[in-house]
């Protein structure tokens, strides 16, 4: 078991391969399921579990699934999984499926799902798979809630369904074009913020690199 390749797969979702931010994967639900904070944390916890075991099961069944059918049997698996969402949200929280349904269904051909499936999955073990899994799924949800919290603070004037007294609220026109602009503003900082981390961590390899090379030289020199 190679543990850098799971601390790796583990973090490469939430962070540098970001399926929103970075990958800019599924953006349909990620700007009409993102007006309030709970519709956008309910979108990302049914994502991450269809992600979790459509990734399993395609792992499990990549060397029987034959090539030429692959992505009809992604699509049959992703849409098992879309189905238990739909009755444990039907029968649990009947109000907030009445307002999600049609996204919920369009889970099956969400790209970040059968990308994972096409991309990783089929490529590679269960355990990596169902870490992949995870891990595009907690990214995929703090996008959404960061999102989430955003607009439904300037848009509806509240946060996590409480009004904020005397904060005016958008029509529904201005809060979906609002939408936008604060997913391009989000994905512009996230990237920029990654791409100063990345520059730093290299200033730091650079500077550390002279000084092992002197530490080389000064042992050899003992040794003579």
């Amino acid at each position: 078991m190679d543990k850098r390749k799971i601390k790796e797969t583990f973090l490469g979702g939430v962070i540098k391969n970001n399926p929103t931010f970075v990958l800019v994967l599924g953006t349909c639900p990620t700007i009409a399921m993102t007006t309030s904070l709970f519709q956008a944390f309910a979108m990302g916890v049914a994502t991450t579990f269809v992600l979790i075991f459509s990734n399993l099961f395609v792992s499990l069944l990549r060397n029987v699934i034959p090539d030429k059918v692959r992505i009809p049997c992604y699509i049959v698996i992703i849409s098992t999984f879309v189905t238990i969402v739909q009755m444990v949200m039907q029968k649990f929280l009947p109000e907030l499926y009445s307002t999600m349904q049609a996204f919920i269904a369009l889970i099956v051909v969400n790209c970040i799902i059968l990308a994972r499936a096409e991309s990783f999955a089929s490529c590679n073990r269960p355990l990596y798979s169902v870490l992949d899994g995870v891990s595009m799924g907690i990214g995929f949800t703090a996008a959404l809630c960061l999102i989430g919290i955003v607009r439904e603070f300037f848009a509806a004037g509240s946060f996590a369904g409480m009004e904020i007294p005397g904060f005016p609220a958008m029509d529904s026109v201005g809060a979906s074009a609002f939408g936008f602009i604060v997913f391009g503003c989000l994905m512009a900082l996230f990237n920029f913020v990654i791409r100063k981390l990345d520059e730093r961590k290299e200033k730091m390899k650079k500077s550390v690199l002279p000084l092992s090379e002197g530490r080389a030289e000064t042992l050899e020199e003992v040794a003579k």
